[in-house]
């Protein structure tokens, strides 16, 4: 499966912005989550970036970061956020605040609220 990489829309804050304080090559950051985070979730390129380009994007790049710490390599760090992402759930909270339906992965349930999102300011 090739993934379609848009490139992000928020170099400031999100994903992007995030790991620009954490590894020198966001390009690569961001190509290996893009991949990850579509593969895990089956989610469209614009619900990725929109993921990415959104707080929880940079919620997602600290997660890297500290996997980064720990050692990891940039493939390795991305794949561990993603498969710690993918074992939380959605829980009764987040449903009644955001309307995502509990029990779905988390990393789903945020790629496709903010793909919602964004086809809503469209």
């Amino acid at each position: 499966m090739t993934t379609n990489i848009l490139p992000t829309t928020n170099e400031t804050w999100g994903f992007w912005g995030s790991m620009g304080y954490t590894t020198a090559d966001q390009s690569q950051a961001w190509a290996l989550a893009t991949t990850a985070i579509a593969k895990a979730t089956g989610g469209t390129p614009e619900a990725v970036r929109a993921f990415l380009d959104s707080r929880h994007g940079r919620h997602f790049a600290n997660d890297v970061a500290s996997e980064l710490f720990n050692g990891r390599t940039l493939a390795a760090a991305v794949d561990a956020a993603v498969a710690t992402w993918m074992t939380w759930r959605i829980d009764k909270q987040t449903e009644r605040e955001d309307g995502i339906p509990r029990g779905l992965p988390y990393l789903t349930g945020w790629v496709i609220h903010h793909q919602l999102e964004a086809e809503m300011t469209e």
